[in-house]
């Protein structure tokens, strides 16, 4: 269970309400080109090897376009997707099906490609005791969305979410450290605001990660920091503190960065390069 699947279960339903307006408007004009009583039977398969993620989202389309749509999974949100093999069909009504298709397939092959992603780059780190970390760099609404993929992604391990948003832990970068006057003020202030909240300090230099240090933080993200910087800090602190290493990770570096020992490296590429897997639904008969 993911700490924030009542909220979620919450907002997919306002999630699918919003995309099918925004593609239905007034009106499905091409499927009214088949009769209103046609029945069919549908799959949908990938074109490319993926992980699975978004099956709450389809069966909410479907729910709100069409109740009486039935759908028959053949994989399980986290499971691993064979090209060209189908993973999803559905029967029945033939408008609402094709209908609902498109905003189906927008849902399932962009948490699709996030859950991908995660864990093609966990699988790179598995075994060294490092943890990937995501980021709030997210689709406007849809971070949830976009957070329960990499859970589901990272579900192997290797993989987790970062913190939510600003409400759950402090995460104090260069601009809140110039506005309050120092490292110290910055972090003397958050421990008086929330009492037992994780306190993360962003640093660029090795002067900044020993103010960080003495000032009582429980994680220093080391920005940009080259591999011989991030080995310095943990040897130097890596007994008094986690670390965790950030700024344009690539699948080239990732191994390199987890050798440092550091705890951590966050990725704004999880959820801040969309991209999608390619999907397609196909009528297979009437």
């Amino acid at each position: 269970m993911i700490p924030y699947e009542s909220q979620l279960q919450y907002q997919i339903p306002s999630h699918v309400a919003f995309a099918l307006v925004e593609d239905i408007g007034s009106g499905d004009i091409t499927a009214q080109l088949i009769p209103i009583e046609e029945q069919i039977t549908a799959t949908v398969i990938s074109r490319e090897n993926a992980v699975l993620c978004g099956q709450a989202w389809v069966e909410e389309v479907f729910n709100q376009l069409d109740d009486s749509i039935k759908l028959t999974w053949f994989a399980k949100d986290g499971e691993n997707l064979v090209p060209d093999t189908p993973f999803l069909q559905l029967s029945g009504n033939a408008r609402s099906i094709l209908t609902g298709e498109r905003c189906a397939l927008n849902f399932l092959q962009t948490l699709s490609y996030t859950a991908t992603i995660t864990r093609e780059y966990a699988n790179i780190v598995r075994g060294t005791g490092l943890t990937l970390l995501d980021t709030r760099k997210t689709i406007p609404g849809l971070r949830l969305a976009q957070k329960y993929a990499v859970a589901i992604g990272g579900k192997e391990g290797g993989a987790k979410n970062h913190r939510l948003g600003l409400y759950d832990a402090f995460l104090i970068k260069e601009n809140h450290i110039m506005a309050a006057g120092s490292i110290h003020n910055a972090i003397k202030k958050a421990k008086q605001i929330a009492p037992g909240k994780n306190i993360e300090v962003e640093t660029e230099t090795m002067d900044e990660v020993s103010q960080a240090v003495a000032a009582g933080a429980d994680i220093i993200m080391l920005d940009n920091f080259t591999i011989e910087m991030m080995k310095e800090a943990v040897a130097s602190y890596g007994k008094k503190v986690k670390f965790e290493a950030s700024g344009n990770m690539t699948r080239e570096t990732l191994l390199d960065v987890a050798k440092t020992n550091v705890d951590f490296i966050s990725i704004g590429a999880l959820t801040k390069h969309v991209q999608a897997i390619d999907m397609s639904l196909r009528v297979t008969k009437e």
